[in-house]
């Protein structure tokens, strides 16, 4: 049976790549559009759960519209669900990704002045138009009538070319300690534990599925002790070790991402009756 996660078809429209498949009314290709807002939430259903989330400059392709939301799938992983389709403009390929944890884009290059600020976490992706001193200059899309943002500006040290890589998955996650945990998040704002594994993989430039049990077909078996990066399963759950001795994940029992001991992990888990580890993969860089 296919996974609804991972199959772009909504009983109406389905991709034509699942033509003989599955049944639907037309087939299509679809369009690619571009996230244009900080986090986008992908629901599973016109208004209804959140499953994961796009950030800024983000693909999604486009195969149903109506009522205000878009069908489709994710470009980064494939997931698929609604969209807010105020929020999707045409592709404007991005230069650059926000390496800061979180930062803004706001209207003028200065630091002091009060103006409006809009959020951007890390991993999102902007277009740099041009840079001048510190700031980066970014070539944003708005609606014709739109009242906010005519130009934007961002701290050019808060960005990184989109073909800079990291090395170190784990350095990545650390990057988040403290970030609330949100079921289905995906951004410093709020993000969950398989958001956060695919973040560190992500930009280590290792491609990584949304959701724990399907993380589980990365890498291969991890062998012998605990090694820096390797994944360790639970039903439903996922962590990434840092050392011997502890591990990092976003995690509803400390409601944000924190270090945990990795037997303290096990044990606690285990107490709250869900399970004990079920897997470990070591996934390599490079």
């Amino acid at each position: 049976m296919s996974d609804p996660r991972l199959t772009p078809a909504n009983g109406r429209v389905a991709h034509v790549s699942l033509k003989g498949q599955v049944a639907a009314e037309r087939y299509t290709e679809g369009t690619w559009r571009q996230v244009e807002t900080g986090v986008l939430p992908l629901l599973d259903a016109p208004d209804g759960s959140r499953t994961r989330e796009l950030l800024q400059g983000e693909r999604f392709c486009v195969l149903d519209q109506g009522d205000g939301f878009a069908f489709g799938f994710a470009g980064r992983d494939g997931n698929v669900g609604w969209v807010f389709e105020e929020f999707l403009f045409p592709e404007q390929p991005p230069t650059h990704r926000v390496n800061a944890i979180r930062s803004n884009w706001q209207e003028e290059p200065d630091i002091k002045r009060a103006m409006r600020l809009f959020p951007l976490s890390f991993g999102a992706r902007v277009r740099v138009a041009r840079i001048e001193g510190a700031w980066a200059k970014l070539a944003i899309q708005t609606p014709p009538d739109a009242v906010w943002f005519r130009e934007a500006w961002m701290p050019a040290v808060h960005l990184a070319p989109v073909g800079a890589l990291e090395t170190d998955p784990v350095a990545v996650a650390e990057k988040f300690l403290g970030t609330p945990y949100l079921w289905g998040g995906n951004s410093a704002f709020g993000i969950d534990c398989s958001g956060l594994v695919q973040a560190a993989l992500h930009t280590c430039g290792l491609n990584c599925p949304g959701d724990s049990d399907m993380q589980q077909t990365l890498g291969e078996d991890a062998t012998g002790g605990a090694q820096r990066g390797d994944l360790i399963f639970w039903k439903g759950h996922v962590a990434m070790v840092v050392d011997a001795d502890r591990l990092i994940h976003a995690n509803a029992g400390h409601m944000a991402v924190a270090y945990e001991g990795i037997d303290t992990a096990i044990r606690r888990i285990a107490a709250l009756g869900e399970g004990p580890v079920i897997a470990r993969r070591r996934v390599r860089v490079g």
